[in-house]
């Protein structure tokens, strides 16, 4: 029995362990007066970001865009970086997609022209 918690006990902290660092909780820039926690995943093998709650002057609201995916399909490059797409809520276009993590410090941009004029952001970790 004792083997068996230990075993168990040891799959637990490494599944902790293989986790990857994009994944978490991360709170955008204002964009529009209003900004939102954003929930980053797996989603088979790479990572979506969906909006978990929204926030403007008034404080937590109920916002239309909560539930929807903003980070999509984003692919570990290596040093820290991932390529996909985003979705930007307030002209309802999805753009090429790139991620750059420096810590608690998240840094995504949505490009155009094949990447080579970028909107960026810095979003950071709140959980």
């Amino acid at each position: 029995m004792r083997n068996i918690l230990i075993a168990g006990a040891m799959t637990l902290f490494a599944g902790a362990a293989l986790a990857d660092p994009v994944e978490g909780v991360w709170q955008t820039e204002v964009d529009d007066g209003a900004y939102a926690h954003v929930t980053m995943a797996a989603c088979g093998s790479a990572y979506c970001g969906v909006i978990s709650r929204t926030f403007n002057s008034d404080g937590e609201y109920n916002s239309p865009n909560l539930g929807k995916t903003l980070v999509i399909d984003m692919v570990p490059n290596g040093g820290d970086s991932y390529a996909g797409k985003v979705w930007r809520p307030s002209n309802d276009k999805i753009y090429i997609g790139k991620i750059q993590l420096q810590g608690d410090r998240l840094r995504l941009a949505g490009c155009v022209a094949g990447g080579l004029l970028c909107s960026k952001q810095t979003w950071i970790r709140v959980k």
